[in-house]
């Protein structure tokens, strides 16, 4: 039985699974679930994950939800080279250090800005601006701390090869572009744009209202969410 990947390529999660599983060759069906118009919240991808998140991912009668897990589980039984998720003990710790700080400190605070620049307005909804300075702050530090700490002078964030932990795009900082760099060119250009050419022309389609309207189902689930910024 093919191996099935629940995604929608809007969300940075499902990017990275999709990233790797493209990358490494792994044969895989793409379920879309498009999350603007409350396909999570439907009873068929209920049966999938009762969470309603995406990714997801259906091998045979195994489901496995959250990203992390996701990649971990796709390195291991595809025997993936060493680099992806490296069998020493304290370059796997090492790489969890990392995805637990990304989830906390990347995911949520670069996140952000979609939110207040597309998503917000696309339900009507405003994001304070007290909130949007505080983001501003919040991504700097983020920043600051991704290249001291997890970067340094190594040529990716662990060891000298990518591991599997995806990437943000990064500006007017020359060790993390240089690394976005080297990642990108290791993936190649092509399966990048492929990854990511729903959320490169995201402000394109914003502008000429071609996005979806969300959803009934989507629309409680986004307010919840913009509540949240902090």
């Amino acid at each position: 039985m093919v191996l099935e990947l629940y995604l929608d390529l809007l969300s940075q999660p499902c990017r990275a699974v999709y990233l790797f599983a493209k990358k490494n060759r792994i044969p895989f069906e793409l379920r879309t679930v498009e999350l603007l118009k409350g396909q999570h919240a439907s009873k068929e991808f209920f049966q999938v994950n009762s969470l309603q998140r995406v990714p997801a991912l259906k091998d045979g009668d195994f489901i496995l939800t959250e990203s992390t897990a996701i990649l971990i589980y796709l390195s291991c039984k595809y025997q993936k080279a060493d680099h992806w998720y490296p069998p020493d003990l304290q370059a796997r710790a090492r790489i969890h250090e990392y995805l637990g700080w990304h989830a906390d400190c990347i995911r949520g605070t670069f996140g952000v800005p979609l939110w207040i620049r597309v998503l917000a307005p696309l339900i009507g909804a405003q994001v304070p601006e007290e909130k949007v300075d505080r983001n501003r702050t919040a991504m700097d530090r983020a920043l600051q701390q991704l290249e001291d700490k997890f970067l340094g002078d190594r040529a990716f964030l662990v060891g000298q090869q990518p591991v599997a932990v995806g990437y943000d795009v990064f500006e007017g900082r020359q060790r993390l572009a240089a690394w976005r760099g080297r990642v990108e060119a290791f993936l190649g250009a092509k399966l990048c744009q492929e990854a990511h050419g729903l959320i490169l022309t995201i402000l394109e389609q914003e502008a000429k209202k071609s996005l979806p309207v969300p959803s009934p189902e989507a629309y409680l689930g986004m307010l919840r969410r913009i509540s949240r910024i902090p």
